[in-house]
């Protein structure tokens, strides 16, 4: 909608109230000139801090805001069943709006037909508890970890034998119905008690093999592989799925479907002496041949790190330049997330982090706003936004955005805009439409701000990368009249 300017005068007491009204925005960092049309022209003034925000930065692993660090360079595939003991000093390690846990079977389903749901209950709780969203993963085995005893024990065929190279743990033959069949009716008791939890991010397809991740040498025939990945979207309608990345024809099947996709060795540069390298031989490439380039476009991309960054230190050939090299391979590949297995990041590498944390998901910028001065109530006021999303990715949840009118005495409307905030793609958004003046408002002066509010509990729920920003979490921009 395009608005011509005009040259008009305005009264004495007019340029008081507007000269009030950019004070105001001045002293909240903002931009202000008034259209000669007497409309409101407001230019937020950008900040350059790291955003905590739903669903994208570094997450915890394994543990929640506060708890904690892993010491050194190792880490738990076990994931808690109790409540953590916080130290009450708080680790130096970035907030995280996602906390990712995994946990094996043998955990959950100690017995046939008992499921410890009591454990990922517990989970949901902490994250809540420690504002957080839980990602996670049910895994079958690995090689310390070995499938629930009930299971080996039910007449389910084992693939390798005790003599083998790798003998000392029970692989199953997924081919075996019975393996199908259990794994299968966990994945759909799973689905039936969380699909659509709020505090639930996400849910890893996880199906045979070690951790569950879809490769090794007894992979079962593709039918059996396909139908162990459909189980999953049998079972989760409205929670967001991540495809594991190592199997070529499981990964492009299963982001076809709808699912987003996650790789666990992201940094692995090979060591010297080493042929093979995840970023260099593999990683880039196995993008391309799986046709997984715009996935991120509608579905998350989350990545963990191949060890640790403080054990990347350790191992001298790890330089400055190669950590860039691997955020810039991650920045390419328009991720979401992170784990780095709640490990501290080495000092020399922090500020590198830093601006890797300003990139990851979305960065949401209003960089114009116009509205008019003044307002009828009862009908319909046009309002333009121009957005920035300065990120590498999308926003995957819903969510609304929002203009709150907001008076002197309590009075005050929540006017919610129809914008498609999930549409917003890395680059410029524009909302150019009118809205709705609520008749039932007062005449006066209202504070005119917004947010972008959760869809479940209508509060603001993401920060925006500019100033005036209230505690309320409201983005106050301006004032308009309402006769």
């Amino acid at each position: 909608m395009h608005r011509t300017i005009l040259e008009t005068k305005i009264s004495s007491s007019r340029v008081k109230g507007l000269a009030t009204t950019a004070a105001v925005l001045l002293s909240a960092g903002l931009s202000v000139t008034f259209a000669q049309s007497q409309n409101v022209v407001v230019r937020p003034a950008e900040i350059h801090d790291v955003l905590i925000n739903p669903g994208m930065g570094i997450q915890t692993f394994q543990r929640f805001n506060g708890d904690a660090l892993n010491t050194g360079t190792r880490w738990s595939e076990v994931g808690p069943e109790t409540p953590l003991n916080p130290t009450g000093i708080k680790p130096d390690f970035p907030d995280a709006s996602v906390a990712y846990l995994r946990w094996f079977w043998s955990q959950l389903q100690p017995a046939a037909g008992e499921y410890r749901w009591s454990i990922i209950d517990l989970a949901l709780e902490q994250a809540r508890a420690h504002h957080q969203k839980l990602m996670i993963r049910m895994m079958p085995y690995d090689q310390a970890h070995a499938l629930p005893e009930w299971y080996r024990q039910s007449g389910a065929r084992r693939i390798n034998k005790p003599t083998d190279k790798d003998g000392k743990i029970w692989q199953p033959d997924a081919d075996d119905p019975l393996y199908t069949k259990y794994w299968g009716e966990m994945v759909a008791a799973a689905g039936a008690r969380y699909d659509g939890h709020p505090f639930l991010d996400s849910v890893d397809i996880s199906t045979v093999g070690y951790w569950g991740e879809g490769w090794g040498p007894y992979l079962p025939s593709w039918p059996i592989q396909r139908q162990l990945i459909d189980q999953y979207f049998d079972a989760f309608h409205r929670t967001p799925l991540l495809m594991n990345f190592d199997a070529l024809e499981a990964l492009r099947y299963g982001t076809q479907r709808g699912a987003g996709w996650r790789l666990d060795c992201w940094g692995d540069l090979g060591r010297p002496g080493k042929r093979f390298s995840e970023m260099l031989d593999f990683y880039p490439q196995q993008v391309v041949k799986a046709g997984v380039q715009d996935v991120w476009q509608r579905s998350p991309v989350s990545l963990e790190t191949c060890g640790t960054p403080a054990g990347w230190k350790e191992e001298d050939h790890y330089t400055a330049a190669q950590v860039e090299y691997d955020i810039a391979q991650a920045v390419r590949w328009h991720a979401s997330t992170i784990n780095i297995k709640s490990t501290a990041i080495p000092a020399e590498w922090e500020n590198q982090f830093d601006e890797f944390r300003k990139k990851l998901g979305y960065r949401f910028m209003l960089r114009r706003l116009e509205y008019p001065e003044v307002a009828r109530r009862g009908t319909m006021m046009p309002v333009n936004m121009w957005w920035l999303n300065a990120g590498i990715a999308p926003v995957y949840a819903d969510y609304i955005l929002a203009i709150q009118l907001r008076g002197p005495d309590g009075a005050s409307a929540v006017i919610r805009t129809p914008a498609e905030v999930r549409k917003w793609l890395p680059g410029d958004a524009v909302f150019d439409d009118t809205v709705a003046v609520p008749y039932t408002l007062p005449a006066g002066e209202y504070r005119f701000r917004i947010a972008l509010l959760d869809a479940r509990t209508l509060e603001p729920a993401i920060r925006l990368a500019i100033g005036g920003r209230q505690d309320d979490g409201w983005y106050d921009l301006g004032s308009v009249r309402l006769e």
